[in-house]
């Protein structure tokens, strides 16, 4: 009989592939996305250092206050829009988006369309 590989596994396996491909830099940092079945979380990492300079996420009070509910598409969006904000209060312009293994569509698209139309370019 086959084994079939679970869902988490596979998307670890693909986020492995995608980071051998690219990574952030000082002038180009790299916004990672996370997703759980309740929240969701974003980052821009400088990879040379190993720095997180700007975080988000939507177990935050501030942006947990203004949503209904943490785990939507309109909660991705916001999230989006958050993140860009604090980037671009940072100085922070241009990023490489890392997907982490994620589809891009829903949640993980509605996120990278907020933050491009909040100002940030990848």
């Amino acid at each position: 009989m086959v084994s079939k590989k679970s869902r988490s596994e596979v998307r670890i396996k693909k986020h492995k592939r995608m980071r051998n491909r690219f990574s952030g830099t000082a002038e180009r940092p790299r916004l990672s996305v996370f997703r759980s079945n309740n929240h969701m979380y974003a980052q821009i990492i400088d990879d040379t250092v190993g720095n997180t300079l700007v975080a988000a996420s939507t177990l935050e009070k501030d942006v947990k206050s203004e949503l209904k509910k943490t785990n939507d598409v309109e909660a991705a969006a916001y999230l989006g829009t958050v993140i860009a904000k604090k980037a671009l209060d940072k100085g922070i312009k241009e990023v490489v988006f890392d997907r982490g293994g994620f589809i891009y569509q829903g949640k993980i698209r509605a996120l990278a369309e907020a933050a491009r139309e909040a100002g940030l370019e990848f």
